[in-house]
């Protein structure tokens, strides 16, 4: 997660290496084949592009697999993210009789495994995404020869034509005319994207047949399979966002990896996964050795009870920094599910939403030490935004020929000239659509990411090339676009702070998301020693913004004017979303040492809203209490996103993570703010009282403007 400080706490002092079972999440059943089983309990993998989720099903293991970039929908409809199909392991002669059971993700080394035993056989299937391969790559091993009669099936989701030829089985297929199965069915789009995958199967003795779509393999000693997948997908508007037929590229890649042996496919699977994985340690002490005995679902069952689990949590915490960098590495950015998806109509399309959650999946990437994560999504909005553009110009085009009505946008500014940049809705999608309420301060979000990179990395050529373009450009909308009030003051015109209340000027989450991205672009101007007349304009304009205000309890007002409502801004909304604390979390423009009697507003604000809510709310409150310096408070939500869900005890009021150690989103986002110095105005961290921890150790956590140099904090 991500004010001007001291940029980079890392941490770079001898570390204690905690326990193993404190970095491999441990199970003793495989994940049931179901809807709730593949969300509460199959096991993640990724190379950031594609990834599969896992369910360690003996007689018939199915490999749910996705291509984050296989989307409907075109730069008019939204579309939704689509799962792309499944490989299925059949061994029906291992229906009964298994003992021994285990199935583990071992987070060290990006691995999942499957032990078990079947008459008198010791049985073992290993699985990773590799990035280097760009194939998911599985073995299945026994200690004694012979021992694997089954057969593999590809299957897909979107009636793509399966075939086999040899020992490769191909599905491929195309989006065209693929309509969403809704009520009412949504209508067919432009969306002519191609797509292919092919899974590859290598025995070991024994030999290899086919039966109509399905490679059966008889008294093999182990077996090797490689599983591709590919979209025609490319982020460029100039291209329609449509590139060249997938197909010659996902052979290449399974060919190339099918010709590479086991060993060396793993080796360069972990070491790539480590150049990123092994950048941060942490260390909050160790839980009693039973209870790191026991798997990870009972676990968190105990943890629910009890509490006393530091281990855990720093689990928890690099759970977060597996599932980014499993999610996102060159391709698309992670969306609402990161890139895990079955179903063709995912919760809210697992779209791109721009009022926080796309930025929240972004916070951890700069603190926690994974730079790179965060590159596919400049490189997403940096695709999009000529889309962005033209819809603002087709806009104001409709306002000339037909005056919008009040409260409508033309983005006319003067002489009824169109605003220059580009804004968007609150939904969108990879090919620029953007869809439901107006959220126009969500370009000035996304630009703030671009300086919190250069912030974290001092990377003086991004900030030239990338990110203080994209941030002139948005500065450049809103010039355009505020509207000054009789008293001088500049207002964002309708507003909303995010789903919630009414569309007025001057909201209070538009105010601050303009500040900061004034304030952040007149720091980058001065970095680079440019445009001093541009600079010196839009830092007017930031000292001329309407600011933060104090209502009659003491909150900070989340509109311009204090609400005569018995339900918006009062102790007892406890509406999920808290967007009129920007300013204080991610911004800074409030915080306890420079601006006290606006932290302590937004303090007041943050216990009337309540600390139960939805993960992501969760998590953001964590960061509100960890910037407020309140350690404590900080550590009970903390316990809360950690629960069992269900549990609704006082210190645990959430959503609560669930036995595959999923949660929305996990407290990665929060972590880091509680263990650096990353505040407008540092001040020392004030630890948790309550926390169990009996001592704190984190190695090489990031702060602004000290990239990769920094004691150890304890």
């Amino acid at each position: 997660m991500k004010t001007s400080l001291c940029r980079a706490l890392l941490f770079a002092a001898v570390m204690h290496d905690a326990s193993a079972s404190d970095r491999t999440l441990r199970y003793a059943r495989p994940a049931p084949d179901t809807p709730e089983g593949w969300e509460r309990e199959a096991l993640p993998i990724g190379n950031g592009r594609i990834g599969a989720m896992i369910f360690g099903q003996v007689a018939r293991e199915r490999i749910q697999f996705n291509d984050i970039t296989l989307w409907s929908g075109d730069d008019k409809t939204l579309g939704a993210y689509q799962p792309f199909g499944d490989v299925f392991i059949n061994l029906p002669g291992h229906a009964a009789g298994v003992s021994q059971y285990a199935r583990k993700l071992d987070l060290d080394n990006s691995l999942h495994s499957v032990t078990y035993r079947h008459a008198g056989v010791a049985f073992k299937r290993e699985m990773f995404a590799s990035h280097p391969a760009q194939a998911i790559v599985a073995r299945l091993s026994a200690d004694q020869p012979g021992k694997y009669s089954g057969s593999i099936e590809l299957t897909d989701m979107h009636d793509a034509r399966i075939s086999v030829a040899g020992n490769r089985i191909y599905a491929t297929g195309s989006l065209a005319g693929f309509v969403l199965p809704a009520t009412p069915p949504s209508a067919p789009t432009t969306n002519v994207m191609d797509y292919a995958s092919q899974v590859q199967v290598i025995n070991e003795g024994g030999t290899l047949s086919v039966e109509g779509n399905r490679i059966v393999f008889t008294n093999c000693d182990a077996l090797v399979l490689v599983l591709g997948a590919g979209t025609s997908y490319v982020n460029d508007a100039a291209k329609r966002f449509q590139g060249a037929h997938p197909l010659p590229r996902v052979s290449s890649q399974v060919s190339a990896a099918a010709a590479r042996p086991w060993a060396l496919l793993l080796a360069a699977h972990q070491h790539d996964f480590k150049r990123l994985y092994e950048r941060v340690s942490v260390d909050f002490g160790q839980a009693s050795a039973t209870r790191r005995a026991l798997p990870t679902d009972q676990r968190i069952e105990a943890y629910t009870a009890e509490g006393k689990d530091p281990g855990l949590e720093a689990q928890f915490f690099q759970f977060g920094r597996y599932l980014l960098i499993s999610s996102s590495r060159d391709s698309l950015p992670a969306n609402l599910q990161g890139l895990w998806n079955n179903s063709l109509t995912p919760p809210w399309n697992s779209d791109y939403h721009t009022n926080i959650n796309i930025q929240m999946n972004y916070w951890p990437a700069e603190p926690a030490n994974l730079a790179e994560s965060a590159m596919p999504f400049f490189d997403f909005v940096t695709g999009v935004a000529p889309v962005y553009r033209q819809l603002i110009l087709d806009t104001a085009a409709g306002a000339l020929a037909q005056p919008p009505k009040a409260g409508e946008e033309s983005f006319l500014g003067a002489a009824n000239k169109p605003a220059r940049g580009w804004a968007l809705r609150t939904e969108s999608n990879p090919f620029g659509a953007t869809t439901y309420i107006w959220n126009k301060t969500g370009n000035a979000w996304y630009a703030q990411h671009f300086w919190e990179h250069y912030a974290f990395t001092q990377d003086r050529a991004f900030l030239r090339t990338v990110a203080y373009p994209m941030m002139k450009e948005v500065c450049a909308f809103w010039q355009d676009h505020l509207k000054r009030l009789p008293d001088g003051r500049l207002v964002a015109p309708n507003g909303w702070s995010p789903e919630h209340g009414p569309i007025e000027d001057g909201v209070s989450y538009d105010q601050q998301i303009i500040w900061d991205l004034f304030n952040n672009t007149v720091e980058a101007a001065d970095v680079l020693g440019t445009d001093r007349a541009f600079r010196d304009q839009i830092a007017a304009m930031r000292d001329q913004l309407a600011g933060p205000r104090i209502g009659s309890w003491g909150q900070l007002l989340e509109w311009m004017e204090e609400k005569k409502d018995p339900v918006l801004d009062t102790p007892g909304d406890t509406h999920r979303h808290v967007s009129h604390l920007f300013g204080l979390f991610p911004g800074r423009q409030i915080s306890p040492t420079k601006t006290p009697a606006l932290a302590a507003a937004a303090r007041k604000s943050l216990e009337g809203r309540g600390d139960a809510g939805t993960g992501w709310s969760m998590a953001w409150k964590t960061a509100f209490w960890a910037r407020l310096l309140d350690g404590d408070h900080a550590y009970k939500m903390l316990r809360g996103q950690l629960a069992k869900p269900g549990a609704r005890a006082a210190q645990q009021a959430g959503p609560g993570t669930e036995t595959n150690m999923q949660a929305a989103p996990t407290p990665t986002c929060s972590t880091p703010i509680r263990h650096s110095r990353s505040t407008a105005t540092w001040a020392p961290p004030r630890p948790s009282a309550k926390c169990c921890c009996s001592r704190t150790r984190a190695s090489c956590i990031c702060c602004r403007r000290c990239h990769r140099r920094g004691p150890t904090v304890r």
